[in-house]
């Protein structure tokens, strides 16, 4: 769950991290008077897509007479009237630095990332201090890296404040804080003027199902009818750009699919993924969204890849034979099989293949093979 700007700042304030005074402003809302003292203002629409900046989403002026103007520009270049903005007191910045704490899928932890300057693509620099995160981090045991990037005094002060962002990481089941730009002001303040927040879905049932209502909504809003769909039928869809419909369960083995295809000059229109609490089987709404996104005129083929423990092969195969008997599908499918031992108590994965190629489907146990033959089957 990617936050909201407004959001991740909700999450920062209440961990005791500083950031500028704001208002949410939803549908044409005037600002509270009390605003008009700030010295200056920055208007942020409020979208969970990055490159605002780029967009002209984000709009800085000095006089709150100029609001009017900023948020007509803001809303044009969106051509959403209904979109949240979010006013903020303009903060003076002497130096904006970047720091963020993140989880490193090949270590298994977090990581501490500070950078001297903020910005675009700071990951890329080569001035990017990447600090492990462990029990033992201290800012005494990150000041000598960090002192490598900024002055002495300044490093001291930036290796407090980044080692209680693991702690938040951690209580708030993130996979992703980062604070760009942080700004030090001319009084010496450190502030988080902007933060991309991305917390585990797998863990939202930790927290309360209420709280981050704007970024709930904008992810709302953001779903296509197609995804909303499979949502109700137990399952997470995304739709990509594509011309395959590709029908997987997990989310490591629709990766798997998706880099196959693209090796074959295919490229898959669905990812799909597995949601908790969802129900124990979900193939037959995962194929009736296959067959709707295959009934566009883009989409060339449908590729299903199933992958099966110890639930029954035989029942899996007779609710495929049952779909596609139902009725027409729009687009040939190809189907890859891979079955344990267990699955296959009452239906082998011979026999399944030829039930399937006796309704003319092809099927495969080499999950390359199935992705050739539909490339050549496309081409």
């Amino acid at each position: 769950m990617r936050l909201a700007e407004v959001d991740g700042k909700a999450l920062l304030r209440r961990h005791g991290i500083a950031v500028p005074r704001c208002v949410l402003l939803c549908g044409g809302e005037t600002p509270p008077s009390e605003v008009q003292a700030w010295p200056g203002f920055v208007l942020k629409a409020q979208v969970l897509e990055g490159g605002r900046g780029k967009r002209g989403l984000i709009r800085q002026f000095a006089a709150f007479s100029e609001f009017r103007d900023a948020r007509r520009l803001i809303l044009r270049a969106l051509d959403d009237a209904d979109t949240p903005l979010l006013l903020e007191e303009a903060v003076p910045i002497e130096r904006d630095m970047f720091a963020a704490v993140r989880v490193d899928g090949t270590q298994q932890g977090l990581e501490l990332l500070i950078a001297p300057q903020g910005g675009e693509n700071v990951e890329q620099s080569a001035r990017l201090a990447r600090i492990v995160v462990g029990d033992a981090t201290t800012p005494a045991a990150i000041f000598s890296t960090i002192a490598k990037l900024l002055p002495r005094e300044l490093a001291a002060r930036v290796a407090r404040y980044a080692v209680r962002l693991a702690p938040i990481a951690g209580q708030e089941d993130l996979e992703l804080l980062e604070i760009n730009p942080l700004a030090l002001t001319p009084a010496g303040e450190l502030i988080a003027c902007d933060a991309k927040i991305v917390r585990d879905d797998s863990a939202d049932f930790r927290h309360d199902p209420g709280e981050f209502a704007t970024s709930r909504m904008l992810a709302e809003r953001a779903m296509t009818t197609l995804e909303r769909s499979a949502r109700d039928l137990g399952f997470q869809l995304v739709e990509t750009a594509g011309d395959v419909a590709l029908v997987t369960s997990g989310a490591g083995l629709a990766m798997m699919m998706m880099d196959l295809l693209a090796d074959h000059g295919l490229a898959a229109a669905s990812f799909m993924d597995n949601l908790r609490g969802a129900p124990d089987e979900t193939m037959t709404g995962r194929l009736q969204i296959a067959r709707a996104l295959a009934e566009r005129p883009n989409i060339k083929a449908i590729v299903f890849q199933t992958v099966i423990a110890s639930r029954s092969l035989a029942e899996r195969i007779e609710a495929l034979l049952a779909f596609i008997a139902a009725a027409p599908l729009p687009k040939p499918l190809f189907v890859g099989l891979s079955a344990g031992h267990a699955a296959t108590r009452k239906m082998n994965v011979e026999e399944a293949i030829e039930r399937l190629k006796a309704v003319g489907v092809a099927a495969f146990t080499d999950p390359v093979e199935l992705v050739k033959a539909a490339a050549r089957a496309v081409k």
